[in-house]
């Protein structure tokens, strides 16, 4: 029994001391085991990259060498490299150790690097951008990542003919190749088995017959207790057995590691995207013409509502102002009246045999007259029965009839149906003047012609009346004027005629003023004194201007040919100034046209011109001078004289106006006006020629005060052409 516990006693003794020495064993062992920091590239997938989940870098080289360490008595850790390159990475003291080497590469200073045996042996291969046929190694131009710089060493030294291009990635590799850069592009085959994953580098190719294997090492620097370590890592490699090696690469090499991103799916889905896009573009245009197309009809709607007359379908007063200032706006040159027309009685109509019938009655009376209208009338019901016509003033024959034409049927409207009851209207006429053109003050004309028509039904004489009875003959006459100026000039209406010019003490002529006269096809002849302010007023006056200077120029032209160089005075009216167009230019352009000099053509302005804008007509005035031609004030003393205007206007020459001298008034005290001025012009240097000399007396008097330049029925009237040059040759 004592045997036995003795017994008892030494085997719990043998195992508290197994519990207590096996702990300790394997803490001894584990604080025996060195660390090591491993620094490698992670863009070389499958063989170094970091794990999307966990972050941490894994690998065919990873795992390989891992087990190596473990083998060796090693815990390694792996660190990403942040050099470009691994010869610069092993100086990094951070590094205990760098991979992959294919050989001992020094380092980029130039030291010795020591490295570990092989852990597996790792294929490169070439590819192309197709199928395309490569010469021997040792003449091709290659491309490379610049992080394998150390490979590119190890493949220099074994293929020396080789030019090696590096670039920063795989992209730009990639971008070289099909640049035509470099026949091929170098790296791993595990490498190549991740990026050819990729839909666009789906024409590159491997070419297998340009494979050839490197070692796949770990390096550090050439010391003492870096040789210590790679010795024992040595003998951790030697335990790595092929069987391994080939499970841990097919492991890597079996998985899909490529992830697509956002280029990738728009490679490989183009046309589906495409497509999708256009679809979606077709929804978004055809929604958004859908979306055009409702708000056009339904602002359409809303225009019908405020422009037009539900009842009748013609204009409403909104509407038809709007169209009035359009039709104004856009055709200045046709001549309008404006008639305001009311139903007697309507509303009798409307108590006696119904509002429909009374309803059917304006229908109708808006149906007849819009058939008699064009697009250039309008016609609008404003309110009740009153209707409102913008009409062109065509001949007063056919206004009158059709007119009668619409008032008997809407007369007999009623009577033509069965039915006793006589309708009468009556309409106020108002036509239209030019300032109704530039301002359109719709709502003014309409009240005018609005009393005119009450003022006709109170009388009940006549079925209308104008707002003045001679408007209608000034307006007519006005149009004929205005609108048949185009034609006028074509057909050679308009003439040029000249009233010489002459020096009183030699009775020569010196010079001419350009004076236009019209022989209108229907008028006849017409008055200067008429023509010239109704084209004036009717913004038309610079269209007769530029044709009389062209006519002018013309023929000074022709007598220089001739051999007499001759100067006329042309007349630049008000409205040729206040237009603010390059009058200046436009003379410039004229004499250049027609090889003239600029002496030759006196440009005439009138002193009122001045008065009302002085500051645009001195600049004007400037530039004519400065172009070489001689600047006239007209019609000088005329009743509108600003003598300041002598100081401040750079003219050439006074035309002074014998008004003075003609008009009632004190004679002597005109002898004594005019005989100031004349020495006032004379003293402040400018030429002076007087205008309207009418008799010997006048003409006798301004010689006497030293103006010897004149112009006037004493000497000529105004004359064609024809008479002027042959006067001008017996002259001579």
């Amino acid at each position: 029994m004592k045997a036995v516990k003795r017994l008892m006693t030494v085997i719990l003794c043998v195992i508290t001391a197994l519990i207590f020495t096996i702990p300790a064993s394997a803490a001894s062992t584990k604080n025996d085991s060195r660390s090591l920091t491993v620094g490698v590239p992670t863009d070389r997938c499958p063989v170094f990259y970091n794990d999307d989940v966990t972050g941490d870098i894994v690998g065919i080289g990873i795992d390989l060498m891992r087990y190596s360490a473990e083998k060796a008595g090693f815990v390694v850790n792996f660190k990403e490299i942040k050099e470009e390159t691994l010869p610069e990475a092993i100086e990094n003291p951070e590094y205990d150790l760098v991979m992959p080497f294919g050989s001992a590469v020094p380092s980029v200073s130039g030291k010795k690097v020591v490295v570990s045996d092989n852990i597996f042996q790792t294929p490169f291969t070439l590819v192309t951008e197709g199928r395309n046929k490569l010469s021997d190694l040792n003449h091709l131009r290659v491309g490379m990542p610049v992080s394998l710089s150390g490979v590119s060493k190890t493949v220099k030294q074994k293929y020396p003919g080789i030019e090696i291009k590096k670039y920063d990635s795989m992209t730009e590799c990639v971008d070289a190749l099909r640049r035509d850069e470099v026949d091929a592009l170098l790296h791993n085959s595990y490498v190549w088995s991740y990026f050819l994953q990729k839909p666009s580098y789906s024409d590159l190719i491997v070419q297998p017959s340009s494979m050839f294997s490197m070692d796949f090492r770990a390096g550090a620097l050439d010391t003492p207790e870096n040789r210590e370590t790679i010795e024992q890592l040595d003998k951790g490699i030697a335990e790595l057995s092929d069987t391994r090696r080939q499970a841990i690469i097919l492991d890597y090499t079996s998985k899909r590691l490529y992830k697509y991103d956002l280029s990738d799916y728009i490679y490989q889905y183009w046309l589906i995207i495409l497509l999708v896009l256009l679809l979606v573009v077709a929804v978004i245009i055809i929604t958004m013409q859908r979306i055009y197309v409702v708000r056009k009809q339904h602002k359409e709607k809303i225009r019908q509502l405020i422009d037009q007359d539900p009842l009748t379908g013609v204009l409403s007063l909104e509407g038809f102002r709007k169209r009035v200032k359009e039709l104004l706006h856009d055709h200045p040159d046709i001549p309008y009246l404006l008639l305001y027309t009311n139903i007697k009685d309507f509303k009798y109509i409307n108590d006696s045999m119904g509002t429909a019938a009374g309803d059917d009655l304006l229908k109708y009376w808006a149906e007849i007259t819009n058939k008699i209208l064009t697009e250039y009338e309008a016609i609008c019901r404003s309110m009740g029965d009153h209707f409102i016509i913008l009409r062109r003033m065509w001949e007063a024959d056919r206004v009158r009839v059709e007119y009668q034409s619409v008032v008997d049927s809407v007369n007999n409207y009623f009577i033509n149906r069965g039915k006793e009851n006589r309708v009468h209207l009556y309409s106020g006429i108002y036509v239209l003047t030019p300032d109704d053109y530039v301002s359109a003050d719709i709502d003014h004309m309409i009240d005018l012609a609005r009393m005119t028509e009450k003022r006709v039904r109170n009388s009940q004489k006549e079925s209308y009346g104008f707002y003045n009875p001679g408007q209608w003959e000034k307006g007519k006459r006005t149009a004929q004027i205005v609108s048949h100026l185009p034609a006028a000039i074509k057909a050679g209406e308009i003439e040029v005629w000249y009233q010489p010019q002459v020096d009183y003490k030699t009775r020569r002529i010196i010079g001419a003023e350009a004076l236009c006269r019209w022989n209108h096809e229907k008028l006849g002849r017409i008055s200067p004194g008429e023509f010239i302010p109704t084209l004036e007023e009717a913004g038309l006056i610079h269209e007769l201007d530029y044709y009389i200077w062209d006519r002018v120029c013309r023929d000074l032209q022709k007598w220089n040919t001739e051999g007499d160089h001759r100067s006329v005075s042309v007349n630049l009216s008000r409205s040729d100034i206040t237009e603010n167009r390059d009058i200046s230019g436009h003379f410039h352009d004229l004499i250049k046209k027609y090889d003239l000099d600029p002496d030759q053509l006196r440009i005439e302005i009138t002193e009122t011109a001045y008065v009302e804008k002085p500051e645009f007509l001195i600049n004007t005035t400037e530039k004519l001078r400065k172009y070489g031609f001689k600047v006239e004030m007209d019609d000088f003393g005329s009743g509108y004289s600003s003598l300041h205007m002598l100081k401040e206007v750079p003219v050439d020459r006074i035309k002074l106006d014998l008004h003075f001298l003609t008009k009632s008034g004190d004679p002597e005290k005109a002898h004594i006006i005019i005989n100031y001025m004349v020495q006032m012009v004379v003293s402040l240097g400018m030429e002076l020629i007087a205008e309207g000399v009418e008799t010997s007396d006048q003409a006798g008097f301004l010689d006497s005060q030293g103006c010897n330049e004149m112009q006037g029925y004493y000497f000529y009237k105004p004359m064609p052409v024809s008479k002027f040059e042959s006067i001008c040759k017996n002259n001579k």
